[in-house]
């Protein structure tokens, strides 16, 4: 099966300086920090740990892993609406 007929479980790596390290509440918002969508939650979690390595000496910077496919699939059946 080639790549782009593999099931896609997209999955986007974000991040941002947060006002407080108790919430996730970002200083600035046009300042976000958008890594990029990626095919499965492999190559995701690795951006997000080179992102969060580069980052480790600023305790404001934090970097997520949102679960694209399920905002656009949230019943999980491959269908829309």
């Amino acid at each position: 099966m080639s790549e782009n007929n593999k099931e896609q479980l997209l999955h986007l790596v974000f991040g941002g300086e947060l006002d407080d390290i108790d919430h996730v509440n970002f200083r600035n918002l046009d300042k976000l920090d958008i890594v990029g969508i990626f095919p499965n939650y492999e190559s995701a979690r690795l951006a997000w740990k080179s992102k969060a390595q580069q980052t480790v000496d600023n305790a404001h910077m934090r970097y997520f892993i949102v679960h694209m496919h399920k905002l656009l699939d949230p019943d999980g059946d491959g269908k829309f609406g």
